[in-house]
This record gives C-alpha cells, structure tokens and sequence, in this order.
C-alpha cells in the first residue's frame, strides 16, 4: 500500500524512489510515518545545501522510515541540524527522542510551552496510556523516549532557525493546541502547518480540487484562536501548505474559507448539545458525522458514503471528544 511519487512544481506527479516518500521539489519531502494506515500521518523534511530539518516526527516506530529518507537524499544523521516539532502531542513528537538519539548534532525546536513535555514526557504518555491502555499504547506509538534539555531550542513567536542559510520562520499557532507552531519557509513561501490548517486526506483528492476538514481533538480547541491562526497562515499567501494529514495543499484561501465555515460548524454542534448530559458524545459525533456526509454532497465527491465515513472515522470521534472539552473548559 505504501508508494512514492515525485511531484515536480510544473511538471506534475511522476514516481520516484524510495517507498513511502513524496518528493515536492524546493527540498521539500513529506515520508510516510505509517501510523493507523497508509497516507495518514506525514513526516517533512527540508533539505539545504547537505544539511536537513525534520519536521514532525511521526512515532518512535516511524525513526527507520526517516532515516531511511534522508540516507537516500545523501543526508547523514550527522547532518540533520533541526527536529522541528509543531507541537507534542504524540502522533507528531512521540518519536522525537528515538530520532534525536541517531542525530547527535540537532538541535530539537519546540514551542515554549512544549519544551518541558520533551524533556519528561510522562504528562504525555499518562494521558495516552489513561485512554488506551498499555499495550495499545506501545503498539501505536512504542517507546517515548526524553530529549535532553539543553539539546532543546525554545521557538516562541518570531523565533527563527537557519538551514544553510535557508530561514525557517515559527509563528505562535494556537486554535488546535497552545502550545502549536506553524513553520514559514521562507525559500519557497511554504507553510508547515501541523495540524493548524486541519486534516486533508488523499483519498479526497478529486478533478484537481483537494479539501481539508478542521481537527478540534482534545484537550485545547479555541475557535477563535484557531480561525485567527488560518488567518496569519493565509496572509502569507503560500502556494502550499504542508499538514501533518497528509502532507502538501494547495488552492489555500478556498480550503482556509472551507476551514473557517467548518469551524464554525463544529461550534454550532457543541453548543446545540452542551446540556445533553450522557447522550452529549453519542449527538455530537452523530451530527459530526452528518457534518461529513453533508460535504460529500456540497463537494460532489464521489467517494462512496461507506468508505468515507471509514476515512474519517478516527476524527469524527476524537473532534467529539474534542467539543466536549472545549464546552466542559468554558
């Protein structure tokens, strides 16, 4: 199931090399983390003059896969500089302590508000284990291993790094998470957004058009936060946009608007059943999941319902459980 293509900037897809990895051009590649299924959870890397950043890191399970990458575009673990991280929850960090252990030299940039999760990332995994349970939680995401501190660069907003001489720009994010990044490269005006810009799935590529629905998984949705953090995105004027689910879009200002119609959707849902009580979850994902079915129809998709609704399983759950805390916060 997994594949490569090369997509060049004027010239289209094309296959490349290496399997599991999708190659942009401007240094650009998103590697597949093979995490709950192929195409759904990227890993991006930027490589500049025989130096890289990693963007992301998928889970520990996903280190070889990276590594693998990078040997392949002539980049040693010696030479990657930066473990860039868009935030800490762990489908996107939860390998960052096994990837910086094979890269002596990186340095690992986090949000300030990420940075002491890295260095002891017990808050994290209790949280994850209190869900899933012990052996779920080593099978998705294995070992989470520490980061030392002092091998730890802080990226409040306005904070910069260079690759190479490549500027990589971190703008403060919140919406999703608090303590969420999004990263401006500013070589190709490309945006790494996280899970910032929502979830946009492959499989809903169609005729040219690609789409993104807005993730409010727990515990720090902020709607306005979030529809301000789109906003900054889209001023950039970007050509690309870079999510973790799954990797490169484009026709930004019509999915930013999608976003910001969505959001507000989801809004509207949560408030409609804020005093359900115990049947709250069970309306919420039930109206989520109409939300979904209803986008079929207003983008013409020709998905059929069954498989759609297996996409998007995983989400319409988790942003249930995400309204729940955003109203419980309130």
């Amino acid at each position: 199931m997994f594949y490569t293509r090369a997509v060049q900037e004027t010239n289209g897809p094309d296959m490349g090399a290496s399997e599991g990895v999708i190659d942009y051009g401007n240094g650009i590649s998103a590697v597949d983390a093979r995490f709950e299924r192929p195409l759904h959870n990227a890993v991006h890397l930027v490589v500049e003059g025989g130096r890289a950043a990693v963007i992301d890191t998928g889970t520990s399970h996903s280190v070889p896969f990276v590594l693998a990458a990078l040997r392949e575009r002539g980049v040693a673990p010696e030479q990657v500089a930066y473990v860039i991280l868009t935030h800490v929850h762990l489908d996107h960090a939860g390998g960052a302590g096994q990837l910086m252990a094979y890269c002596p030299n990186a340095l690992l940039t986090v949000h300030p508000r990420g940075a002491r999760h890295m260095v002891d990332p017990s808050r994290l995994l209790a949280g994850t284990l209190a869900v899933y349970g012990e052996e779920a939680t080593q099978r998705l995401y294995g070992r989470v291993v520490p980061v030392a501190a002092q091998r730890i660069l802080e990226t409040p907003e306005g904070a910069a790094v260079s690759l190479a001489g490549r500027e990589l720009r971190f703008l403060d994010a919140p919406g999703h998470a608090r303590h969420h990044v999004v990263v401006h490269d500013t070589a190709s005006g490309h945006v790494f957004a996280g899970d910032s810009f929502g979830v946009s799935y492959r499989e809903l590529d169609q005729d040219g058009r690609q789409f993104s629905f807005p993730t409010t998984s727990p515990v720090q949705f902020d709607p306005p936060a979030l529809h301000r953090t789109v906003d900054r995105m889209l001023a950039l004027a970007p050509q690309a946009i870079y999510v973790t689910h799954y990797s490169q879009v484009r026709g930004v200002q019509a999915i930013g608007a999608d976003l910001h119609r969505l959001i507000e959707s989801h809004v509207g849902i949560g408030e409609r059943h804020r005093g359900a009580g115990a049947e709250r979850h069970a309306r919420m994902k039930a109206d989520i999941t109409d939300l979904v079915l209803e986008e079929r129809r207003l983008q013409g998709w020709r998905l059929s319902e069954s498989r759609l609704l297996e996409v998007y399983a995983l989400d319409i759950e988790l942003n249930a459980q995400g309204l729940a805390a955003w109203l419980d916060a309130r």
